[in-house]
């Protein structure tokens, strides 16, 4: 994980109920490579963070989808959790906030069920995905190629099935977020 993402903004969307070592691992990992990370998400304040089935930690927002802008932003990630991207995918604000990133080409980052939002704005239609498994018809019914491994990588979007993937997901993320930023170099 040595690529280095100094002066780099990475926008990180969710709300209540996030997987908290989804969010966590991979905002802890892109600091310390030096992206500036910005946790996004539909209201101020702080967010409430799940670890599995019970209450997890808070996390305080920096932006809300009101005053975060896609082109302010190199990359984003999409943590899991149930209730975080359900959610997500039906508010348009989120749903429009995503859609500008899949536009733009920008890199995107998704683990466990952050991939629901991207089946809203048809993001993975003809892409080699991974998720948690309960969303595997999802995904192919929107298109995409779900296969079974802990890290998949299709042009920018990086997927992963669940928390014990965080290091391959974390490495892989870093990898396209650094070879996005080589790219417009």
């Amino acid at each position: 994980m040595a690529t280095e993402m100094n002066g780099m903004r990475i926008a990180v969307l969710a709300t209540d109920g996030f997987e908290q070592s989804e969010l966590t691992v991979p905002v802890k990992a892109l600091r310390q490579s030096g992206a500036q990370v910005d946790i996004v998400s539909l209201g101020s304040g702080e967010i409430q963070g799940m670890q599995h089935n019970e209450k997890g930690d808070k996390i305080r927002v920096d932006r809300t989808l009101d005053d975060a802008k896609a082109g302010d932003y190199a990359g984003l990630v999409l943590p899991g959790g149930v209730a975080n991207p359900d959610t997500l995918r039906t508010d348009q604000r989120a749903v429009r906030f995503v859609r500008e990133f899949v536009a733009a080409r920008k890199p995107i980052a998704a683990i466990c069920h952050g991939p629901w939002t991207l089946i809203e704005v048809d993001a993975v239609r003809g892409k080699s995905v991974t998720s948690w498994p309960s969303l595997k018809t999802d995904l192919k019914n929107a298109g995409a190629d779900w296969v079974d491994k802990e890290v998949v990588v299709d042009h920018g979007l990086v997927t992963s099935r669940k928390p014990d993937d965080l290091p391959a997901f974390c490495e892989k993320m870093l990898e396209e977020f650094g070879e996005a930023r080589r790219r417009a170099a």
